[in-house]
């Protein structure tokens, strides 16, 4: 097995940063090379990869459109641009791919859509087969309309969730040759502002991270009826925390022990531990992300680091993860990317 993983980096554009970047890691010393730009684009701000490693797709804005953009993975790992699929507005935010890599899933904050396109066998995207727009408020300020943060498949590949940070609820769509249907709807509560959804490796459970409220929810999953019960809300910030704090990324480990979940103003990452007959929650950790407005953070294909990507401070820091207690420990190994977003690891 390699012990080089190769990842590629997604940035917001408004710095110095000039697109895609790429960075490779050695799962035996640590060392991480330092990132080189991959493609360039104008706020490639969330990313994911075909399973067969051939294909990247990313948010893309240009002008006054945004949507998203496919790449070929070359031989040398550098991409190549493919097509786009734009539309007036604002860029969406989240971007995922069903199993097959047969359709590409994409959330519109700004526009409180879901959207899916068909890939074609080459890899580009053709234009959306569907779209689903949201209607509701919340009582915090940012909750005024809608704002979609995130669209993926759940494990059955016939639901899709899309989670709406403006409604506190999270929609459910019956998905079927291209087309979303509504199936039902999860509610959390009121100011929650939930942002991304990561299921269990075992299926029964999931877990939501709350930007406004600064929690993780754990929830039950029902996969005869795709449907949630709330089971937990436990907050993510370290306790006697004074200050303004907005949740960031949320991620569960490789083995299904932990959750990890990263605090935007703490510029902290706590660690929690899954109890796996109940799915409930126990803080374990709070530690420092090692830089300013942790937005994303990743765990590579090994599981032995976490690599947290500070926004405002242009840095990714290495973190080890102790695999017995889920603990965060610094290794020391950072490098520089400007206002990094998202992560994404080559499969392995």
């Amino acid at each position: 097995m390699t012990t080089n993983f190769i990842a590629y980096i997604g940035t917001y554009t408004n710095g110095a940063s000039k697109g895609i970047y790429r960075m490779t890691i050695n799962a035996s010393t640590g060392v991480i090379d330092q990132a080189e730009v991959a493609a360039e684009l104008d706020n490639p701000t969330y990313l994911t990869i075909s399973n067969d490693n051939k294909h990247l797709f990313s948010v893309i804005k240009e002008g006054s459109e945004g949507g998203v953009a496919a790449y070929l993975i070359n031989e040398s790992d550098q991409l190549e641009f493919l097509n786009s699929q734009l539309a007036a507005g604002s860029p969406p935010c989240h971007v995922s791919l069903n199993t097959n890599n047969e359709y590409l899933f994409s959330a519109n904050y700004h526009l409180g859509t879901g959207v899916t396109y068909k890939i074609t066998g080459n890899g580009e995207v053709s234009p959306a087969t569907s779209t689903v727009t949201h209607e509701g408020t919340g009582p915090h300020e940012r909750q005024e309309k809608p704002h979609a943060h995130y669209a993926g498949l759940m494990p059955d590949e016939k639901h899709l969730c899309v989670v709406d940070l403006g409604t506190d609820k999270m929609a459910i769509y019956q998905f079927e040759a291209g087309q979303l249907t509504p199936h039902s709807e999860f509610t959390f509560r009121p100011g929650t502002g939930p942002r991304h959804i990561q299921f269990h490796p075992n299926g029964k459970f999931a877990y939501v991270n709350g930007e406004l409220s600064s929690e993780v929810i754990a929830l039950s999953y029902d996969t005869e009826t795709s449907s949630f019960n709330d089971i937990q809300y436990i907050t993510s910030l370290p306790s006697g925390f004074v200050g303004e704090s907005i949740g960031g990324a949320l991620k569960i480990s490789p083995d299904g022990k932990f959750v990890y979940a990263s605090n935007r103003g703490d510029d902290s990452i706590a660690v929690f531990s899954i109890d796996i007959e109940t799915g409930a929650l126990s803080l374990v950790d709070h530690i420092s992300s090692g830089g300013e407005f942790p937005r994303d953070f990743t765990i590579d294909p090994s599981g032995t680091y976490l690599l947290a990507a500070n926004q405002n401070t242009s840095n990714i820091v290495q973190f080890s993860i102790d695999k017995t207690s889920g603990q965060l420990t610094k290794t020391g190994v950072e490098i520089s990317v400007p206002n990094p977003v998202c992560i994404a690891f080559l499969h392995v």
